[in-house]
């Protein structure tokens, strides 16, 4: 037997803040972030909105900004260890994210199998951003089964690890969940909750495979 992990970004792996935030305090821009998250999680904008705001506020984003950016955002603890764990199992790690890309991407230099996130343009910007490639939480769900048939793993085989709604969809398709500092609502539908910033204690709630 062997399964997939799946792991979301904002407020899971990265401690109560998202990586557009991250990436906009580099710019000063924390605080219109901030109001985006706030609005998208209200349901005012949907993805291909937010998207598209945040593209405009990042005109001026370059590669030494999404290093800093990544470089100084408040990880979970031994992320690392626990990716490397999964693979020695010869179990499966990915992350699936509504942030951008070229963040969510970086996460393949820690282990991950596979890292997706909402479609932006390299930075810096020199192509338009097509909002359509913005992700949401019916997509976490699609990228989900993709990656199954990719690693030749079962749905039932599979593990999801979030923190807020974004989440939702796919811990109801999947037998095993962790919430990971998350809202009361994602806790009451997970089969674990954690509370903390060492992700190798969220990993041992769900214990080795059987």
């Amino acid at each position: 037997m062997t399964r997939l992990h799946l792991f979301d970004l904002d407020g899971t792996l990265l401690h109560g803040t998202t990586a557009p935030v991250e990436i906009s305090r580099q710019l000063g821009l924390e605080t219109e972030t901030v109001a985006l998250d706030r609005a998208i999680a209200e349901g005012r904008i949907g993805p291909p909105e937010y998207a598209a705001q945040v593209y405009e506020l990042w005109a001026g984003l370059t590669e030494a900004h999404a290093r800093a950016a990544f470089e100084a955002a408040p990880w979970l603890a031994r992320i690392r260890e626990v990716w490397a764990e999964i693979r020695s199992a010869g179990e499966y790690c990915a992350v699936v994210s509504l942030s951008p890309s070229f963040f969510v991407e970086r996460l393949l230099d820690w282990g991950a199998h596979a890292a997706h996130g909402s479609r932006f343009p390299a930075v810096p910007f020199t192509e338009p951003i097509d909002p359509t490639g913005a992700l949401n939480a019916a997509a976490k769900v699609t990228i989900a089964e993709r990656l199954c048939v990719e690693f030749g793993v079962a749905r039932a085989d599979c593990v999801a690890y979030g923190d807020s709604s974004s989440d939702q969809e796919l811990f109801a398709v999947v037998p095993v969940s962790v919430a990971v500092n998350a809202d009361a609502r994602l806790t009451r539908l997970a089969t674990h909750s954690y509370t903390g910033r060492d992700l190798w204690e969220a990993y041992e709630l769900v214990g080795p495979a059987r």
